[in-house]
């Protein structure tokens, strides 16, 4: 009698280990499963969230893009309007002057405006721009354009004869004794008012023969390469150049 009670108690003994390490698997796994779960959940809000940030990147990037298209399109449309309004203002002109229709420079021959080797203005030269310079500076500071002008550029340019770093000083003097006759106001070329704004942007700038004037067979044209051009830049016009790249891509 006391061997069967033993017996039974050893069995149930066991039974109830077997059923403890049963249920210890089971809350194991249990735990596992919903481990695994917990941690595909995250990752999944994880991608979901860095899709959400990517479309957010995407759709910003987007508008930015759009806005600086319309802004490139408003500027381009400035540089247009205001090469033809200086077209329009000398071609009636009494002055032989020819404006650039892609970048709206004007070249002025060097050989009226100085003697050989010179960089004096001569009395010739200086008649010119007392014509040339107001009209100039009329179309680029009226009320159309001012604002989008950041800056005015007196170039000089000599042909590739002689020595480059002399021909470098050379159009330089020359660059600035234009700019010094612009801005002289016992000169009487502009207003008080037109002076003052006007230091503001010019610059003046000396290119030796580095921009030569080529023929038709691609030949230097000596006489068109001594010149002082006139140029002007509007406003973020690095920008301009750089998105233009990138939408032409």
């Amino acid at each position: 009698m006391d061997r069967h009670r033993r017996r039974e108690e050893e069995e149930t003994t066991y039974w109830l280990s077997y059923s403890d390490m049963m249920a210890a698997l089971l809350l194991i796994f249990v735990l596992i499963i919903s481990f695994t779960i917990l941690q595909s959940q995250t990752q999944y809000e994880a991608k979901e969230q860095e899709l959400l940030s990517e479309k957010e990147i995407v759709k910003e990037q987007q508008e930015k893009l759009e806005e600086q298209q319309e802004q490139l399109d408003k500027l381009i449309g400035i540089r247009t309007d205001l090469i033809e309004a200086l077209k329009k203002e000398f071609d009636g002109s009494e002055l032989s002057v020819k404006v650039d229709a892609k970048t709206g420079s004007i070249a002025l021959d060097s050989s009226i405006l100085f003697d050989s080797g010179r960089y004096d203005l001569k009395p010739e030269g200086e008649e010119l721009l007392r014509k040339f310079i107001p009209k100039y500076i009329g179309v680029l500071t009226d009320k159309e354009f001012k604002q989008y002008i950041s800056e005015i550029i007196i170039e000089g340019h000599t042909d590739s004869q002689g020595d480059y770093l002399y021909n470098l000083e050379l159009s330089q003097k020359r660059a600035l004794s234009v700019s010094s006759f612009c801005l002289n106001e016992e000169k009487e070329v502009l207003n008080k008012k037109q002076i003052k704004n006007l230091r503001n942007s010019i610059t003046a700038n000396g290119k030796s023969f580095s921009s030569p004037v080529l023929d038709e067979n691609g030949n230097e044209d000596a006489q068109a390469s001594r010149r002082v051009a006139f140029l002007f830049r509007l406003k973020d016009d690095e920008m301009i150049s750089d998105m233009s790249e990138i939408l032409n891509r």
